[in-house]
């Protein structure tokens, strides 16, 4: 089974970028068609962020994040990237990674994944 391992996260002020990486260990990110990236702030659910999808070479994004995050995947270095540009205060939360064996589950549900890192935290301020 795969290992993953999130780093990247910070304080930032409102209007300012961080790139969250996520390096699998133990077994390739090829080997997981759908890579996605969570967030869960104080006292909410874990939301989904963003997810590619490598057999459709697609990307998807939560409309709250949406022109301002990019995911990304280089199999080269076994790692997925979480670029956040113009981050806002209510981008404030812990930031997940996630692989899943499925193109098919909705990339959307946390239940469609199969192995999760333990985060990293985001915090914006304003």
């Amino acid at each position: 089974q795969v290992q993953l391992l999130e780093s990247g996260g910070g304080l930032v002020q409102a209007g300012g970028s961080l790139r969250l990486s996520c390096a699998a260990s133990g077994r390739a990110f090829s080997n997981y068609p759908t890579v996605g990236w969570f967030r869960q702030a104080p006292g909410k659910e874990r939301d989904f962020v963003a997810a590619f999808r490598s057999n459709t070479d697609t990307t998807y994004y939560a409309d709250s994040v949406k022109g301002r995050f990019t995911i990304s995947r280089d199999n080269t270095k076994n790692t997925v990237y979480l670029q956040m540009n113009n981050l806002k205060p209510e981008d404030t939360a812990v930031y997940y990674c996630a692989a899943s064996y499925s193109y098919t589950l909705g990339y959307t549900a946390s239940s469609a994944y199969n192995y999760w890192g333990r985060g990293t935290q985001v915090t914006v301020s304003s």
